[in-house]
């Protein structure tokens, strides 16, 4: 064989022997492109799937978050302030149970964050505590409904006589009030839920046969607005006015400062005054109440002429201090029997001119002894809860820590003269003991 020959044979080996190398290379180099496509699109879909899961785990537990609140807001322990002379005691009430309430279909159209939440809307009022009355029930217990008490904006009141033998009030709805059922399923939602020695006390409701009534404790004395304006025999002394006053603004601190969160009542007048059989006064009548939410949302002018905070009119928000507006309008009623309707405001701004202005539009019918002194600081209490500004009136618990300073001067003043009496007293009975001794001795030595 020639060297040409051997040479061609020898290059066609090493081309066979070379070609099977250079395919595994390739094949090696192809197969690791593909693990780290592969790899690289394994660790993306890993990616999106955890991100995913972590979106939804937020989403998730932000409205676990949201509902609980919710829970814990209709369904609490609520501290329930009791204001005593000179102190506050905090006790709690659960409110673990509840009872449903219709609630009619229009209702759902209402803001998310008004007082009566689509939650007290869509299914239940919660409302612990309160006992459900069917019509019957009431229809019994009023006698057919015989017995009024009275009528306001609402609907008539009706005297009704308890099964359990307690005497109660019944307001009944008037026919085809859509703001009366509003104001009906606020009460219910509110009143469940707020107790207070000097907030007027629901003890049930009846939701049947077409027909909305509230069921609350009856006031024996009436309303304040009737002792002072309506033809009664008796008139208010001084002591009774300046109770009725510290009464209320105890009654509207809890509100403020005690509820949870707090309430603002919106409808403070005379009329809404009630007052037992002790002649203690209790905040009424919480239809146009509501929590101090601030969303941004006008809530439209709700109240009495007369008694509405001109800045409240003007801005159209209410805060506590249209509260305080309203209770000061009160105060100067009791001072002067002068009702807001009949220019009471024009006299108060007239006697503001003068020190001692107040004398000269103090009730002429005050029944018995008064401090012309302490009628001249509880006007100055009540010219501040009427400033012009929000801002620089006092707060409730200011006001009601001012009344009770008036309250303990008043008190300190009869104690040195009670105690004389005390005094006096003990001294005549061991006179008498001393008595009764010596009669004694005396027979016994007619014996011996």
């Amino acid at each position: 064989m020639s060297d040409y020959g051997t040479l061609a044979l020898l290059n066609l080996c090493i081309a066979r022997c070379s070609h099977p190398l250079g395919t595994s290379r390739d094949q090696n180099m192809v197969h690791k492109g593909d693990l780290v496509v592969i790899g690289i699109s394994v660790g993306l879909a890993l990616g999106i799937l955890i991100a995913s899961l972590v979106f939804f785990g937020l989403r998730w537990y932000r409205k676990y978050v949201k509902l609980r609140r919710s829970n814990e807001r209709s369904v609490t322990v609520l501290p329930i302030r009791t204001n005593g002379f000179g102190a506050s005691t905090d006790f709690s009430a659960s409110l673990s149970n509840s009872v449903a309430v219709e609630v009619p279909e229009y209702h759902q159209k209402s803001s998310p964050k008004s007082w009566w939440s689509p939650r007290c809307k869509d299914q239940v009022a919660s409302a612990s505590g309160l006992a459900k009355y069917s019509y019957k029930d009431v229809q019994k217990a009023t006698q057919n409904f015989t017995t009024i008490l009275g009528e306001g904006s609402f609907g008539p009141v009706y005297k009704a006589t308890m099964p359990t033998g307690g005497v109660a009030a019944v307001k009944v709805l008037a026919a085809g009030s859509h703001q009366g059922e509003k104001e009906f399923h606020t009460e219910v939602c509110l009143l469940g839920r707020l107790h207070h020695r000097n907030l007027v006390n629901l003890v049930g409701y009846c939701v049947d046969k077409g027909k909305y009534m509230l069921i609350y404790e009856f006031m024996s004395n009436g309303s304040l607005a009737t002792l002072l304006y309506g033809e009664v025999e008796r008139g208010l002394n001084w002591d009774e006015r300046l109770q009725i006053a510290l009464d209320i603004s105890h009654g509207i601190e809890y509100l403020h400062e005690g509820a949870i969160p707090p309430v603002i009542h919106r409808d403070l007048k005379s009329a809404n005054i009630l007052l037992d059989e002790s002649m203690r006064a209790k905040v009424a009548d919480f239809g146009l109440s509501k929590e101090e939410v601030f969303d941004g949302r006008n809530s439209g002018i709700k109240g009495t002429y007369g008694y509405i905070d001109p800045e409240y009119i003007s801005t159209n928000k209410f805060t506590m201090k249209s509260d305080v507006y309203s209770f000061g309008v009160i105060i100067f009623e009791l001072i002067t029997a002068i009702h807001p309707h009949q220019n009471l405001m024009e006299y108060v701004n007239l006697a503001s001119m003068s020190p001692d202005g107040v004398d000269e539009i103090l009730d002429k019918q005050l029944a018995g002894e008064y401090s012309i002194e302490e009628v001249r600081q509880l006007a100055k209490i009540a010219h501040k809860c009427l400033h012009k500004s929000p801002r620089k009136r006092p707060s409730i618990g200011e006001v009601t820590q001012a009344i009770l300073k008036i309250k303990k001067r008043r008190l300190d003043k009869e104690d040195p003269m009670s105690m004389t009496e005390m005094g006096f007293s003990r001294i005549m009975s061991r006179i008498q003991e001393q008595h009764v001794e010596l009669t004694k001795m005396a027979s016994l030595k007619e014996v011996n």
